[in-house]
Protein backbone atom coordinates (compact mmCIF):
# COMPACT_ATOMS: atom_id res chain seq x y z
CA UNK A 1 0.00 0.00 0.00
CA UNK A 2 2.88 2.34 0.83
CA UNK A 3 4.19 2.11 -2.75
CA UNK A 4 0.70 2.75 -4.12
CA UNK A 5 0.38 5.91 -2.00
CA UNK A 6 3.89 7.10 -2.92
CA UNK A 7 3.22 7.03 -6.64
CA UNK A 8 0.93 10.08 -6.34
CA UNK A 9 3.79 12.26 -5.03
CA UNK A 10 1.54 14.26 -2.75
CA UNK A 11 1.82 12.58 0.65
CA UNK A 12 4.71 12.79 3.09
CA UNK A 13 6.16 9.69 4.74
CA UNK A 14 4.57 10.84 8.00
CA UNK A 15 1.14 11.06 6.31
CA UNK A 16 1.58 7.60 4.83
CA UNK A 17 2.55 6.27 8.29
CA UNK A 18 -0.60 7.84 9.71
CA UNK A 19 -2.73 6.23 7.01
CA UNK A 20 -1.16 2.82 7.59
CA UNK A 21 -1.88 3.12 11.31
CA UNK A 22 -5.59 3.53 10.51
CA UNK A 23 -6.13 0.71 7.99
CA UNK A 24 -7.15 -2.79 8.92
CA UNK A 25 -6.01 -5.87 7.05
CA UNK A 26 -9.04 -8.08 6.44
CA UNK A 27 -9.39 -11.40 4.67
CA UNK A 28 -12.64 -12.60 3.13
CA UNK A 29 -13.40 -16.08 1.87
CA UNK A 30 -14.95 -16.78 -1.51
CA UNK A 31 -18.69 -16.09 -1.21
CA UNK A 32 -18.36 -13.62 1.69
CA UNK A 33 -19.89 -10.16 1.35
CA UNK A 34 -18.07 -6.87 1.80
CA UNK A 35 -21.49 -5.21 2.02
CA UNK A 36 -25.08 -6.26 1.49
CA UNK A 37 -28.08 -4.26 0.36
CA UNK A 38 -30.00 -2.29 2.99
CA UNK A 39 -26.84 -1.55 4.97
CA UNK A 40 -24.97 1.73 5.22
CA UNK A 41 -21.40 1.71 3.89
CA UNK A 42 -19.02 2.84 6.62
CA UNK A 43 -15.68 2.01 4.96
CA UNK A 44 -13.64 1.99 1.81
CA UNK A 45 -11.26 -0.84 0.99
CA UNK A 46 -8.23 -1.33 -1.20
CA UNK A 47 -8.21 -4.79 -2.78
CA UNK A 48 -4.73 -6.21 -2.22
CA UNK A 49 -5.63 -9.50 -3.90
CA UNK A 50 -8.76 -11.17 -5.15
CA UNK A 51 -11.88 -10.42 -7.14
CA UNK A 52 -15.27 -8.93 -6.19
CA UNK A 53 -18.52 -8.75 -8.06
CA UNK A 54 -21.06 -6.01 -7.43
CA UNK A 55 -24.70 -6.74 -8.10
CA UNK A 56 -28.23 -5.62 -7.33
CA UNK A 57 -31.66 -7.19 -7.63
CA UNK A 58 -33.90 -6.01 -10.46
CA UNK A 59 -37.59 -5.30 -9.89
CA UNK A 60 -38.23 -8.91 -10.92
CA UNK A 61 -35.77 -10.09 -8.22
CA UNK A 62 -33.17 -11.12 -10.79
CA UNK A 63 -29.50 -10.63 -9.86
CA UNK A 64 -27.80 -8.13 -12.16
CA UNK A 65 -24.00 -8.07 -12.05
CA UNK A 66 -22.81 -4.62 -13.03
CA UNK A 67 -19.19 -4.54 -11.95
CA UNK A 68 -16.12 -6.62 -11.15
CA UNK A 69 -13.43 -5.16 -8.90
CA UNK A 70 -9.93 -6.52 -9.38
CA UNK A 71 -6.75 -6.36 -7.29
CA UNK A 72 -5.11 -2.96 -6.82
CA UNK A 73 -8.45 -1.15 -6.90
CA UNK A 74 -10.66 0.55 -4.36
CA UNK A 75 -14.07 -0.86 -3.51
CA UNK A 76 -17.04 0.57 -1.64
CA UNK A 77 -20.77 1.06 -1.93
CA UNK A 78 -19.68 4.59 -2.66
CA UNK A 79 -22.98 6.45 -2.93
CA UNK A 80 -24.01 4.93 0.41
CA UNK A 81 -20.60 5.79 1.84
CA UNK A 82 -21.00 9.45 0.82
CA UNK A 83 -24.66 9.90 1.73
CA UNK A 84 -24.71 7.54 4.72
CA UNK A 85 -27.92 5.99 3.42
CA UNK A 86 -28.74 2.33 2.80
CA UNK A 87 -27.25 0.81 -0.32
CA UNK A 88 -29.06 -1.23 -2.94
CA UNK A 89 -25.89 -3.02 -3.98
CA UNK A 90 -24.19 -6.18 -2.83
CA UNK A 91 -20.42 -6.65 -3.08
CA UNK A 92 -19.44 -10.31 -2.94
CA UNK A 93 -16.07 -12.08 -3.05
CA UNK A 94 -15.66 -14.36 -6.07
CA UNK A 95 -12.28 -15.52 -4.74
CA UNK A 96 -10.53 -15.36 -1.40
CA UNK A 97 -9.70 -11.71 -0.86
CA UNK A 98 -7.23 -9.63 1.10
CA UNK A 99 -8.32 -6.04 1.81
CA UNK A 100 -7.04 -2.96 3.53
CA UNK A 101 -10.05 -1.11 4.96
CA UNK A 102 -10.35 2.38 6.36
CA UNK A 103 -13.41 3.75 8.10
CA UNK A 104 -15.29 6.84 7.06
CA UNK A 105 -14.43 8.45 10.41
CA UNK A 106 -10.71 7.89 9.86
CA UNK A 107 -10.90 9.32 6.34
CA UNK A 108 -12.56 12.45 7.75
CA UNK A 109 -9.81 12.70 10.40
CA UNK A 110 -7.13 12.41 7.72
CA UNK A 111 -8.83 15.05 5.58
CA UNK A 112 -8.82 17.47 8.53
CA UNK A 113 -5.16 16.78 9.27
CA UNK A 114 -3.77 17.87 5.88
CA UNK A 115 -4.89 19.33 2.58
CA UNK A 116 -2.74 16.62 0.96
CA UNK A 117 -5.36 14.09 2.03
CA UNK A 118 -8.15 16.17 0.51
CA UNK A 119 -6.22 16.26 -2.76
CA UNK A 120 -5.46 12.54 -2.58
CA UNK A 121 -9.05 11.44 -1.88
CA UNK A 122 -10.34 13.80 -4.57
CA UNK A 123 -7.91 12.30 -7.08
CA UNK A 124 -8.87 8.73 -6.15
CA UNK A 125 -12.56 9.59 -6.38
CA UNK A 126 -12.04 11.14 -9.82
CA UNK A 127 -10.10 8.10 -11.05
CA UNK A 128 -12.76 5.70 -9.78
CA UNK A 129 -15.50 7.79 -11.39
CA UNK A 130 -13.68 7.78 -14.74
CA UNK A 131 -13.24 4.00 -14.51
CA UNK A 132 -16.93 3.54 -13.75
CA UNK A 133 -18.01 5.85 -16.56
CA UNK A 134 -15.80 4.01 -19.06
CA UNK A 135 -17.23 0.70 -17.88
CA UNK A 136 -20.84 1.90 -18.26
CA UNK A 137 -20.21 3.47 -21.66
CA UNK A 138 -18.38 0.37 -22.94
CA UNK A 139 -21.20 -1.89 -21.80
CA UNK A 140 -23.76 0.29 -23.53
CA UNK A 141 -21.71 1.21 -26.60
CA UNK A 142 -19.81 -1.95 -27.42
CA UNK A 143 -21.04 -5.42 -28.27
CA UNK A 144 -20.91 -8.26 -25.77
CA UNK A 145 -18.21 -9.83 -27.97
CA UNK A 146 -16.02 -6.73 -27.71
CA UNK A 147 -16.51 -6.47 -23.94
CA UNK A 148 -15.72 -10.16 -23.47
CA UNK A 149 -12.57 -9.75 -25.60
CA UNK A 150 -11.52 -6.75 -23.47
CA UNK A 151 -11.84 -8.87 -20.32
CA UNK A 152 -9.92 -11.67 -22.02
CA UNK A 153 -7.08 -9.29 -22.90
CA UNK A 154 -6.98 -7.22 -19.70
CA UNK A 155 -7.92 -9.79 -17.04
CA UNK A 156 -7.55 -13.31 -18.46
CA UNK A 157 -6.59 -14.66 -15.04
CA UNK A 158 -10.00 -13.75 -13.64
CA UNK A 159 -12.12 -15.27 -16.36
CA UNK A 160 -11.44 -18.64 -14.76
CA UNK A 161 -12.79 -17.29 -11.44
CA UNK A 162 -15.94 -15.62 -12.76
CA UNK A 163 -18.86 -18.06 -13.04
CA UNK A 164 -20.49 -17.93 -16.46
CA UNK A 165 -23.87 -16.80 -15.12
CA UNK A 166 -22.25 -13.71 -13.51
CA UNK A 167 -20.21 -12.99 -16.62
CA UNK A 168 -23.27 -13.27 -18.85
CA UNK A 169 -25.22 -10.96 -16.52
CA UNK A 170 -22.37 -8.44 -16.59
CA UNK A 171 -22.33 -8.52 -20.39
CA UNK A 172 -26.13 -8.23 -20.55
CA UNK A 173 -26.60 -11.51 -22.42
CA UNK A 174 -27.74 -15.07 -21.76
CA UNK A 175 -25.32 -17.83 -20.83
CA UNK A 176 -26.13 -19.50 -24.14
CA UNK A 177 -25.07 -16.37 -26.06
CA UNK A 178 -21.89 -16.20 -23.94
CA UNK A 179 -21.10 -19.82 -24.84
CA UNK A 180 -21.41 -18.94 -28.54
CA UNK A 181 -19.10 -15.94 -28.10
CA UNK A 182 -16.50 -18.02 -26.26
CA UNK A 183 -16.66 -20.75 -28.92
CA UNK A 184 -16.23 -18.19 -31.74
CA UNK A 185 -13.26 -16.52 -30.04
CA UNK A 186 -11.45 -19.80 -29.27
CA UNK A 187 -11.82 -21.07 -32.85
Amino acid sequence: MRNYLRKFNMLTEHEIDLFESKVQNIKLKKGDFFIKENRVSKEVAFVVSGLFRSFYYSSSEKEVTYCFTFSNSFVSAYSSFLSQTKTIENIQALTDIELLTISREDILILEKSSTNWLKFFKLITEQEYIKMEKRVLLLQKESAEKNYTDLLINHPEYLQSIPLNFLASYLGITQRHLSRIRKTITN
